[in-house]
């Protein structure tokens, strides 16, 4: 309800316009007191009525009664007076709705651009993760605050956005459109059993284990590839187990990380090494106490990983008539002390096939090294009957 204050004198007639000016396009209705007549005119819309003290009633409002109105009065003396009053009909918000136009971005590469849909005309409110976002530097708005746009879109900016309109009466939130930004990878290292950081070498104790871990910092997370001397492994996890340490695993691990999305790739190396303490032989025979008629295998662990030659006796190597066999540059020679049931193997163990009882009793290996150092190592055998 329009109402009418400041009347005076006795009033004949009330006009109502709907608009800025007193024109007969604008004229909501006319009134005569006297007779209670009305009489639309051409901007009435069927829900307006004049009240006898001259308000106006406006039934079920709508957004479209927003606007001036002008109240024009005519009085015994057929004098007219004018009075002005303005209404803002606000609507109930329906729910607006962010589009974007893609979902997943990738970083530094790619822009982009939200826009919120409401029906109404009313102020807009951007929110990030549930928090209002301010106008932020990097994040270009319209003048009409509907439609951000970021150029080399960030990993920060990834999250879940949402836009809310309001008016005085009404305020309503979109459903979240959540964004990926890819990127990466980054800062690709090798962790060793995935917590502790390696250095540039890694020395390990002989017949031991050891976990690479690789890290990177990468959305999504990225496909993984290991290389060992600059040959592939048959290996797309994202960890490489060594197991049994051995001079023969000695070397260099490479991963290298690479992003489906970004089409970016990263790697990192460690040098594998045998700790000095794995340079120190021993022999074991297996089994360990074997029987008449049995076959053991003198199994040499630690030897040189720059072997030469080695050469096995049935006694103390300081007696040439006791030589069993030696092995130079890959090629087998059997010796005065050699029975035909002794076989040697390329990582120095000897096989003796057969047992009997003569075979107990010392046993010496000698290695010499391509730096020529040479290194002697004995065993007792013992047979059982």
């Amino acid at each position: 309800t329009l109402t009418v204050h400041g009347l005076s004198g006795e009033v004949l007639a009330y006009n109502w316009y709907a608009g800025p000016t007193l024109s007969l396009t604008y004229l909501v209705a006319s009134y005569i007191v006297s007779t209670g007549d009305e009489t639309p005119g051409p901007a009435h819309t069927g829900r307006e009525a004049v009240r006898p003290d001259g308000g106006l009633d406006i039934r079920g409002a709508l957004p479209g009664h927003s606007g001036t109105y002008i109240l024009q009065t005519l009085n015994r003396q057929l004098q007219t007076d004018v009075g002005y009053g303005h209404v803002q009909v606000y609507e109930i918000l329906a729910q607006p709705v962010v589009t974007a136009n893609n979902t997943a971005l990738v970083e530094r590469r790619d822009t982009l651009r939200l826009a919120c849909s409401s029906p109404s005309p009313a102020e807009v409110r951007w929110f990030f993760n549930g928090e209002a976002l301010p106008i932020a530097i990097r994040l270009g708005q319209s003048p009409d605050g509907r439609v951000l746009t970021r150029h080399g879109v960030r990993r920060e900016e990834a999250g879940a956005y949402q836009c809310e309109v309001w008016n005085p009466v009404s305020v309503s939130r979109s459903e979240p459109v959540n964004l990926t930004v890819y990127y990466g990878p980054e800062r690709v290292a090798i962790l060793q059993d995935s917590t502790t950081r390696t250095g540039c070498t890694i020395k390990l104790d002989f017949n031991t284990s050891l976990t690479l871990w690789c890290v990177s910092q990468s959305c999504p997370e990225p496909e993984y590839v290991w290389a060992f001397n600059g040959r592939a492994l048959k290996n797309g996890q994202d960890h490489l187990n060594i197991t049994s340490m051995t001079a023969a695993q000695e070397g260099t691990y490479t991963c290298i990380a690479k992003n489906p999305k970004t089409l970016l790739s990263g790697s990192a190396s460690v040098v594998v090494k045998l700790s000095a303490a794995a340079v120190v032989m021993t022999i074991v025979p297996v089994p360990a106490r074997p029987m008449e008629g049995q076959d053991v295998t003198l199994t040499v662990q630690g030897y040189p990983k720059d072997l030469l030659v080695y050469a096995w006796y049935r006694g103390p190597a300081s007696e040439p008539g006791r030589l069993l066999s030696q092995l130079p540059s890959g090629n087998w020679i059997a010796g005065p002390a050699h029975t035909g049931r002794e076989v040697g193997f390329a990582n120095c163990s000897l096989l003796v096939q057969k047992l009997n009882l003569t075979d107990a009793g010392r046993y010496t290996l000698k290695t010499v090294t391509l730096q020529g150092k040479t290194e002697t190592l004995e065993v007792e055998l013992q047979v059982a009957r």
